[in-house]
């Protein structure tokens, strides 16, 4: 597919014109929340909230009644995000409002968390055997594979509300009311008031199956920070430091859902997150036995797209976003993601991991899936029928195509193959010429 090199970049680059240079705004939504928040500030009837990591602390241990956290492992990237956010986010008051709600969801989980755990002991001692993980980056086909296989009742997987919201909270009981639910819900439909691209880029609802982001979140640490604030010091920071901790914490919390969900701890979870793509060598060491699904898509795409679903959270949460730095970011991220994947499977042995093309899964998902069922060495035929119904429901919900543009976020396909034209020819990857993504 190579063989004629550069030439090729060269001319796939001159067939993917970008049409699309001006990003979206979010709505009216957010700039009404924004007003009222500062118009009560100005009257004396609300204050600023402080992102002070000892203040947070403390209100969350007095909310709670609870003062053990667990792993204080989580304290350093906290900091780190927090300083970030202080020192470049530009926060609007909403954004800052939303923030320290989701700091202070956070704390009151590690502090829940720990009393589930000591309350059953059962929980900590559940096995997960050989999970499957799918590796790749953001927008590389990863949500489509993760939901095909969730489907298999063989399998266990992360639903949006427990990645929302992945410990129970206190009063909870196996198989009863799950207030989780109702809570991923409500933020569903204010994510959508708030911007309605984020829902075209990524579909979900609180059954849908999930990535284990949340888990991350719940130690500070992982790619949704920088994807919803403009925190690039703190992406740099976790870049560099070792993610072990991170990954024990989501092991913990991994046996507490699914003793939640009272799911065999027989079978074997599907996971995926673009955080896999910098860390693997922590998920192996957490998870020796874990088999691995790579996927790969044309960087083009990847880039434009990550940049866009960027934008649109960014945008929410401060008044400040520039469409350049963001797509500048997106570029640099992606190919520090591919960087770290490539020098990690040098270790790994052949058998453990087996890759998946996007333009594969588009153009014959089923024979796709079947080499994916080969190298698990599941029998597929049990599968079909879930896989079948997702595929009908996904073409039956008639929803916008997800439109983005490079020229929008200052780049080009010729800079992105620059950085990332190695990518493609190494692993013989098709070149996109859509300008609009399928599901991610």
């Amino acid at each position: 597919m190579w063989s004629s090199g550069h030439a090729i970049i060269r001319r796939q680059a001159k067939d993917m014109p970008e049409t699309t240079h001006s990003p979206p705004r979010r709505t009216r939504f957010i700039d009404l929340i924004d007003g009222g928040i500062r118009l009560a500030r100005k009257a004396g009837l609300a204050t600023p909230p402080q992102l002070e990591r000892d203040a947070l602390m403390a209100k969350a241990v007095e909310y709670t009644g609870l003062g053990d956290f667990g792993d204080p492992w989580f304290i350093e990237p906290f900091d780190t995000l927090l300083e970030a956010i202080r020192a470049e986010a530009r926060l609007n008051a909403a954004g800052q409002l939303a923030a320290t709600k989701q700091f202070e969801k956070v704390l009151h989980d590690r502090l829940w968390a720990e009393q589930w755990f000591s309350r059953h002991p059962e929980i900590l001692a559940r096995p997960l055997p050989h999970p499957v993980v799918i590796v790749g980056p953001m927008r590389s086909g990863t949500t489509r594979l993760h939901r095909l296989l969730s489907g298999d009742d063989r399998f266990t997987h992360m639903r949006s509300f427990e990645t929302i919201s992945p410990v129970p909270r206190p009063g909870f009981e196996r198989g009863g009311f799950d207030s989780r639910v109702v809570l991923a819900a409500r933020l569903t439909r204010i994510a959508k008031l708030a911007n309605p691209h984020t829902l075209t880029i990524h579909p979900t609802g609180p059954f849908e199956p999930e990535e284990e982001l949340g888990l991350f979140c719940n130690s500070f640490w992982g790619l949704k920070h920088p994807s919803q604030w403009w925190v690039p010091s703190y992406t740099r920071w976790s870049e560099i430091h070792d993610a072990t901790g991170a990954y024990e914490q989501m092991a913990r919390l991994l046996k507490l859902v699914g003793w939640a969900q009272q799911a065999s701890s027989l079978r074997p979870w599907v996971l995926k997150t673009a955080q896999h793509m910098l860390n693997l060598p922590a998920l192996l060491k957490v998870f020796p036995d874990a088999r691995l699904i790579f996927t790969h898509r044309d960087p083009r795409s990847v880039v434009g797209s990550s940049a866009s679903l960027a934008w649109n959270q960014i945008i929410i949460h401060s008044d400040h976003a520039a469409p350049k730095p963001i797509g500048t970011e997106a570029l640099r991220s992606t190919r520090v993601q591919i960087e770290r994947m490539r020098a990690a499977r040098r270790s790994i042995s052949r058998r453990r991991y087996i890759d998946v093309h996007f333009e594969e899964m588009e153009r014959d998902w089923r024979a796709a899936m079947r080499r994916v069922y080969e190298f698990l060495d599941f029998d597929i035929a049990p599968a079909w029928p879930a896989m079948e119904d997702y595929q009908r429901r996904t073409h039956s919900r008639h929803r916008r195509p997800h439109r983005y543009s490079l020229e929008a976020f200052g780049l080009t396909p010729g800079r992105v193959l620059e950085e990332l034209g190695d990518y493609m020819r190494a692993y013989e990857i098709a070149s996109d010429t859509r300008r609009t993504a399928a599901l991610g």
